[in-house]
């Protein structure tokens, strides 16, 4: 089975009142013939309105059920779903809505609202504009619905997603329904999901880790999901608790925040009922190996750290499930696809030299839209992909990710990775988010810097962290400066932006 449609079809023949979609702030539930019908519906809805298949079908959406339900009807239906990064801010979306050549805009009026969007402004009059409550689904315009047979192929395009980007206008990443039923098959290989398994998702629907994590590998598994509208640490530990969820899907911010807040409320987790719980997953940033060994001490939850991308429908590597030892540090091996690291001449890296990370398999991206040259960059003829990521990988096989080409410290002619400056920060009691990064520098081409965000309620001085990163990383590798901030700048998956925070330190360290 290679579409959308031939898996939702599946589960609803085989198990059509099994649970997959829940929403635990209006307690309403999907099944899998739930999901079918309301698939066929969405499906027969566009084609009344004349969106043929293979248009686009943009999506302003805050997380819950029906944000679910409704990328899985557009995909089901033959054509591209097309999520709307919610934060990146009006010019941004208005790129993104025109280049991806949008038909329709799928939005909650109230979610805009909030994040004071103008909504008019935003659409203008172009697009087919259909208002859609968490509670009630979308409210389509009266029209003839008109019952369709759609040919869909596994190598018809599914997903269009806009890389955030850290320069330049974004990039529409294509996916495939080849692509994203492999990163679910990916998810669930790599966590060995089954139709038992319920998960959490508390990350963006408009970003691919919540997309193909948590929607597609329960989708292809046969199990379910729970979509509250928003993340909160005072509620995340009692929704695992009242829907018997067995695995979470985080990003190291949120980990840190869990820490933060379970100890300043002293957080006696006997109150809840984990024993479905069998781990928690972390990827979309690399993952401090002492607030991973913290995690797991405070909580007793096995965190399974791995990587994904955009490019590849998220999953890529993996440490091995509890009870097996993870590597800490390390997002662990390949799972479901080939990877390799490779050196400038494109040669494959002796065990433990770093190089390029480079990805091969069926989840990987078909190319970047209208933009041949960047496709052409990124996908080799033979069908390797260019991570960007500076990588080695140790004799057992695991990967370990230092950095970005674009964000590798290169000092004096000496590459130092960010990634040595994080983890060094972490080792503070008071850090609760940290940051390495270079800016220009006449003397030595770079210079390293650093900043920090500290927990609610303790302190920490600038000298006492450079202090800190001269035993542990040496005087050549230290911060000359490092900046104490009340939050560091995130991307959508609550990825730290190093290079914003280069742009915004320059003047400051000058």
């Amino acid at each position: 089975m290679q579409t959308i449609k031939q898996i939702i079809d599946h589960y609803a023949a085989k198990q059509p009142d099994e649970m997959f979609l829940i929403s635990p702030d209006h307690e309403f539930h999907f099944t899998r013939g739930d999901v079918q019908n309301e698939a066929n519906f969405i499906k027969d809805k566009l084609a009344s309105l004349g969106v043929s298949n293979g248009s686009k079908v943009a999506m302003l959406l805050p997380n819950g059920a029906w944000t679910a339900m409704l990328m899985l009807g557009i995909t089901y239906a033959g054509r591209v779903a097309v999520p709307l990064n919610a934060i990146a801010g009006i010019n941004a979306l208005k790129y993104v809505i025109d280049h991806s050549d949008s038909e329709v805009i799928l939005y909650d009026a109230e979610f805009a609202a909030s994040l004071n969007l103008n909504v008019s402004e935003l659409f203008g009059n172009e697009l087919i504009q259909i208002e859609v409550s968490q509670i009630n689904g979308p409210i389509w315009p009266v029209a003839k619905i008109s019952k369709e047979d759609v040919e869909i192929d596994e190598g018809d395009p599914a997903v269009l997603m806009y890389t955030s980007g850290t320069t330049g206008q974004p990039k529409g990443v294509l996916l495939t329904q080849k692509n994203i039923l492999a990163g679910g098959r990916n998810t669930a290989e790599a966590h060995d999901l089954t139709s038992a398994d319920c998960a959490l998702c508390v990350l963006p629907l408009y970003h691919i880790n919540a997309q193909m994590v948590t929607v597609m590998g329960p989708l292809v598994s046969g199990g379910s999901v729970v979509f509250p509208q928003k993340f909160s640490t005072s509620n995340f530990w009692s929704l695992l608790s009242k829907y018997k969820c067995s695995w979470f899907s985080v990003v190291p911010t949120i980990i840190a925040y869990l820490l933060e807040h379970a100890e300043r409320e002293k957080l006696d987790l006997t109150q809840f009922n984990l024993s479905n719980l069998r781990f928690g997953r972390s990827a979309s940033a690399p993952l401090a190996p002492e607030m991973h060994k913290q995690f797991e001490k405070v909580f007793g939850v096995s965190i399974v750290e791995t990587m994904g991308l955009t490019e590849t429908a998220a999953q890529i590597l993996s440490n091995p499930m509890p009870p097996k030892t993870p590597k800490y540090g390390s997002p662990g091996y390949a799972v479901g696809n080939e990877a390799k690291v490779i050196d400038d001449k494109g040669d494959e890296c002796p065990r433990g030299v770093p190089g390029e990370l480079m990805i091969r398999g069926d989840n990987v991206t078909s190319g970047y839209y209208k933009n041949p040259k960047a496709t052409a960059d990124a996908i080799e003829p033979d069908g390797w992909l260019h991570t960007g990521d500076i990588a080695y990988q140790d004799e057992d096989g695991y990967f370990f990710i230092t950095g970005r080409i674009k964000e590798l410290i290169i000092k004096g002619g000496e590459n130092i990775a960010p990634r040595e400056i994080d983890e060094a920060l972490y080792e503070h009691p008071a850090v609760l988010e940290a940051a390495g990064f270079a800016i220009p520098d006449e003397r030595y081409g770079q210079e390293v810097m650093a900043c920090v965000a500290l927990k609610p309620n303790t302190s920490g001085t600038e000298e006492e962290f450079i202090e800190l990163l001269k035993k542990s990383l040496g005087g050549f590798k230290c911060p000359k400066r490092i900046f104490i901030m009340d939050e560091l700048p995130k991307g959508p998956s609550g990825k730290i932006q190093r290079l914003k925070l280069a742009d915004l330190t320059q003047t400051l360290a000058s």
